[in-house]
């Protein structure tokens, strides 16, 4: 089974002559643009300190394990993160950067550790904001109650906090019609989560040819700000495997699938506030009976431990009756 993970390629890194005058250890140097969904790897070894730099302030930086890395970041220098291994040995982990803006960078982060040979270490990560936004293709009718889903929703740029709307007079995509529909829902059916502190709401699920929207929303009923990040979409099961003794875990498997776009209200949750949003993905042709489909949200201060909602795998196709 073909699976689909969004990573950032390799291939832009832009190798310079810099080397290391005692190891011999070549660096790289990469300019990337800010993507939504992308997951970048940062390749690190003891010794050598690797630079972020984001075009903007950031506000949060959240390590998966600070035991095995360091993170540091500064007001005086608020666009520059500095990530160095702490142990020798090889290890990897994640780096979560948002920004005063509401975007956020996620890292994959490998220290190939001391013997780690010719492997290059990435020396800088400098990322650039997207020139240009994505633009509708089609043009929907207006909302209404007897409006026309059947077309695919167009791309668009994926809406984050303090980011311009789309420009007034501009038609609706089919995607942004589904975003105002789900923002519509006064009274969601609000689900708990067990040591939680945020709850959630599934919304409309949709189809359009081989991708699918879903809708959903985020609930903080506690007394203090949360902050969530953007919405993953995981297919996960039992891998059958023979031959092989069983360890509790060792047969599961989980993969993200590829985010086309999405929109959401907010990232930073206020006590009492909520979140509205839609993600579109594209949905694998087929799974295997085990496999199951979900939308993963995340807290900011907890992202390996999120809230998994199951998706339908053949959600009704859009402008069918529900």
């Amino acid at each position: 089974m073909i699976r689909q993970l969004r990573l950032a390629p390799l291939a832009l890194l832009v190798s310079l002559p810099l080397f290391a005058a005692d190891t011999g250890t070549p660096a790289r140097v990469a300019t990337l643009t800010i993507h939504p969904g992308e997951v970048t790897v940062l390749h690190l070894r003891p010794d050598f300190e690797s630079t972020i730099h984001l075009p903007e302030e950031i506000t949060s930086v959240v390590l998966g394990s600070p035991g095995n890395f360091k993170a540091e970041h500064s007001e005086g220098e608020p666009d520059y993160v500095y990530v160095k291994p702490i142990k020798a040995e090889p290890s990897q982990s994640n780096l979560l950067i948002s920004t005063r803006s509401g975007q956020h960078v996620s890292l994959e982060l490998i220290n190939d550790g001391s013997a780690g040979g010719a492997t290059p270490v990435d020396f800088l990560l400098d990322y650039k904001p997207a020139q240009t936004f994505l633009v509708s293709e089609v043009t929907p009718e207006p909302a209404s109650t007897n409006r026309d889903t059947s077309a695919p929703p167009a791309r668009v740029a994926a809406t984050h906090p303090n980011r311009s709307a789309p420009s007034e007079g501009a038609p609706p995509s089919a995607l942004e019609l589904e975003y105002q529909q789900q923002q519509r829902i006064n009274t969601p059916d609000w689900s708990k989560w067990e040591n939680k502190q945020i709850e959630t709401s599934l919304g409309d699920v949709r189809q359009w040819e081989n991708q699918v929207a879903v809708c959903y929303a985020v609930l903080n009923p506690t007394d203090h700000a949360v902050e969530i990040v953007p919405p993953q979409i995981q297919i996960s099961g039992q891998s059958h495997q023979k031959k092989r003794k069983k360890k509790k875990g060792a047969n599961i498997t989980a993969d993200q699938l590829e985010i086309r776009d999405f929109r959401l209200s907010t990232t930073r949750l206020e006590p009492g506030a909520r979140a509205d949003g839609v993600v579109l993905f594209d949905r694998p042709n087929y799974k295997q009976s085990s496999e199951k489909l979900f939308l993963q949200i995340a807290q900011a201060d907890e992202v390996d431990q999120p809230v998994l909602i199951r998706l339908p795998f053949t959600p009704p196709v859009a402008g069918d009756a529900r």
